[in-house]
């Protein structure tokens, strides 16, 4: 298995590893969980489950956490933490939106890396004061944009990076769904509650929910920077209090233009997320359906369809494919490649050292481009579409 270079598995012990959020009803807690075990590389032994301290223990027997290190609240969890010889390392912060900030916040001041689920912050201004927290800290801050993981994203980022697509020119990135497409939150349903929640998801819904996935993708592959964009953010469900569609116009900087579509009421779609890059030698698709496919058609020539594991793979998706060509590989996996790097960053640091120069997470001036990219969404939308520059 290739990414057994990038764990490191060969006589390491695993990471001591926290998470505040995650317990009984969440999803993307067992998500997290799962891919921090894919590579070996970390142990759960610590957890604040849920805000609700019965929930938060009874949570933590669940998953087998010691009773002395099951936690009514994050607070007592970092200070706890961080006072034990034996304390966690890293935490996972999987919780609602406004609780990313305070949470984090807590752990770096602990001296624990964090690993946090996106967006990064509920403003503009939290994500700043973040930013700043950690390079002062010293400490990781890895932010879980996971199909960053993915073999053929890599890929593509290599491809894009080697000049084989020439000068870009056009970015198309899109992301749709369609399980809002009814007033789920009516019926207490905890995903869509707080998803639809502004104080809890913060400004926007679909934008901060999906459509910084979109956005990251098209940043992690293509390196551009956004100079502007031009938004308009729709509530079409009568009574929804966030945006459950979203269609923004970019313009990158050094002359690239493009466009972002983000969903959660399109019937029919599952989970649409797609990016298409061209430039003045050729273009590259890619569907997270179908992951371990990516399209590139060079100025002139016949498409080529690229596969993991396959011929005209480049090191840069070997290194992070985990099983052989033809079998399915993806979401869990693209989490797990995540936590890899993440591992690897840690042990590095423990050793006083900088990471080697392969590894690649989506860090804290990531999540702070993700925040930035929602508030100037919103801006634009409530001008009534007018362009916003980035800041």
């Amino acid at each position: 298995m290739a990414i057994e270079a990038s764990g490191e598995t060969g006589g390491h012990r695993r990471i001591r590893l926290g998470m505040v959020g995650g317990g009984q009803g969440a999803f993307i807690g067992a998500v997290h969980r799962i891919a921090a075990r894919i590579d070996d590389q970390f142990e759960l032994v610590a957890g604040a489950l849920s805000s609700d301290p019965i929930r938060a223990k009874t949570s933590a027997k669940e998953l087998g956490i010691a009773d002395g290190r099951a936690y009514g609240s994050f607070e007592e969890m970092a200070q706890a933490e961080a006072a034990r010889a034996d304390g966690i390392e890293a935490v996972a912060i999987v919780t609602p939106n406004h609780m990313h900030s305070p949470v984090a916040k807590a752990f770096l001041e602990a001296g624990i890396h964090v690993i946090c689920d996106k967006p990064l912050t509920t403003t503009v201004a939290e994500a700043e004061e973040l930013a700043a927290l950690v390079k002062t800290s010293g400490q990781i801050f890895v932010v879980t944009h996971n199909y960053t993981g993915y073999p053929m994203i890599r890929q593509a980022r290599a491809m894009v990076a080697n000049g084989d697509l020439g000068e870009i020119r056009l970015v198309q990135a899109e992301y749709l769904q369609d399980w809002l497409t009814e007033p789920l939150e009516a019926t207490g349903q905890k995903q869509a509650a707080w998803r639809t929640d502004p104080s809890r998801s913060g400004a926007g819904g679909c934008i901060g929910d999906i459509g910084t996935h979109a956005y990251n993708l098209a940043c992690f592959v293509t390196g551009l920077e956004l100079d502007a964009l031009l938004a308009q953010l729709s509530t079409f469900v009568e009574g929804r209090r966030l945006d459950d569609d979203v269609q923004i116009f970019l313009k990158w900087k050094g002359g690239a233009k493009g466009m972002l579509w983000a969903s959660q009421i399109a019937v029919g779609n599952e989970n649409g997320l797609k990016l298409r890059v061209y430039g003045s030698k050729g273009g590259l698709e890619w569907a997270q359906e179908n992951p371990n496919q990516l399209w590139f058609t060079p100025y002139g020539k016949p498409k080529q369809l690229l596969t993991r594991g396959g011929a005209g793979a480049s090191g840069a998706a070997g290194r992070v494919t985990r099983i052989p060509s033809g079998h399915p590989e993806g979401y869990l996996e693209g989490f797990a490649t995540i936590y890899a790097e993440a591992a690897r960053a840690i042990r590095a640091a423990a050793a006083g050292e900088k990471p080697p120069p392969d590894v690649i997470f989506p860090t804290v001036e990531d999540g702070l481009a993700g925040v930035k990219l929602i508030d100037a969404a919103v801006r634009s939308s409530a001008g009534n579409g007018v362009w916003v520059r980035m800041t």
